[in-house]
């Protein structure tokens, strides 16, 4: 688990008519659950106050099985239980609440015990509302466009139980968005049993996921929407450059708005692809606990970039979570 206090700085800020006030946004994936609680100032800014994350897997077997673990429900509720203590803590001195929303992604939308899911953590007093894949991606384009105004985006969220590719410009709405259900995690146990991974294993993954991804991108030829930068968000962008950059600690200044040239995702995926797991949870810069995962997320990346034609990435920190801390202060017209 790891938590950390944010400078009170503006991190983005979005077109519209904002409500101003303490947001909270909890998201609660595949492979990890994560909140933001952040101020939306007069003008519109949002203001990060803090960040948690946490590692809970819970789609742990749900591409096979079809159903949430019972154990994986339970680390999730247990981390959402702590969340709430920090929320009280972060509750404005004017009295005014913190409004929270909380959502659930790829594992939730999959399982047939979901309800379950959501009732236990309703009896935590958090409202859970498993999204759809194309609002999963519209939130995400909301908040990792926010630090690119005006520029022709592929917005690129690898998650453990989907991707989400959204693009278009930023500042207006996306022109083509979709949720593949192709993930680090399902990846990861429908092809990658070796350990290393074999390389016809990787061979075969990244077959299937340009199988799945390439109808994508030729629409979006089609269209006449031509890309200046490709965004990536969450936690497999992330690592590869921590992992490059040797972070013993965590530093999201190097990270965030990141440029990571293809070369250098290669260099990444080499080093991690030719390694035991265990030598991939010594890794330094990789959260043991994303070790499991982080090659078929590295896959992943070099399919969306080769089949995008683009030759680097954007790391953006800016993602869900600030895209739902905007939906949630967003004023109806």
């Amino acid at each position: 688990m790891a938590s950390h206090l944010i400078d009170p700085t503006p991190s983005c800020s979005a077109a519209g008519a904002l409500r101003p006030g303490r947001y909270a946004a909890i998201d609660i994936g595949t492979v990890t659950c994560r909140m933001l609680v952040a101020d939306i100032d007069d003008a519109g800014a949002l203001h990060e106050l803090r960040r948690e994350y946490a590692i809970t897997n819970l789609g742990e077997d749900v591409d096979a099985t079809g159903m949430l673990k019972p154990e994986a429900m339970r680390r999730v509720a247990e981390v959402v239980a702590r969340y709430r203590g920090i929320l009280e803590e972060c509750a404005p001195t004017d009295g005014s609440p913190v409004t929270v929303t909380a959502v659930a992604t790829s594992a939730s939308r999959d399982a047939g015990n979901a309800d379950e899911f959501v009732s236990m953590l309703a009896d935590l007093g958090v409202t859970l509302a498993v999204v759809p894949g194309e609002r999963e991606a519209a939130l995400s384009f909301a908040g990792a466009s926010c630090d690119f105004a005006g520029e022709r985006l592929l917005v690129v969220d690898v998650g453990g139980g989907s991707t989400e590719l959204v693009a278009g410009q930023a500042g207006g709405q996306p022109v083509q968005a979709h949720s593949f259900n192709i993930g680090c995690r399902r990846v990861t146990e429908k092809f990658l049993a070796a350990d290393p991974p074999a390389a016809g294993e990787l061979d075969r993954a990244r077959a299937w996921i340009a199988d799945g991804m390439r109808p994508y991108f030729e629409d979006l030829r089609a269209s006449g929407f031509a890309l200046e930068r490709v965004v990536a968000v969450a936690g497999t962008a992330t690592s590869v450059v921590a992992v490059h950059e040797h972070m013993a600690e965590y530093d999201s200044s190097r990270v965030h708005r990141s440029v990571v040239e293809r070369p250098v995702l290669d260099e990444v995926y080499a080093q991690l692809a030719g390694a035991t797991l265990d030598e991939r949870r010594r890794t330094v810069g990789l959260d043991p606990g994303r070790a499991p995962v982080i090659v078929a997320g590295l896959v992943i990346l070099q399919v969306v970039l080769d089949l995008a034609g683009m030759p680097s990435f954007t790391v953006s920190e800016s993602d869900i979570l600030h895209g739902i801390v905007l939906d949630a202060a967003r004023v109806a017209e």
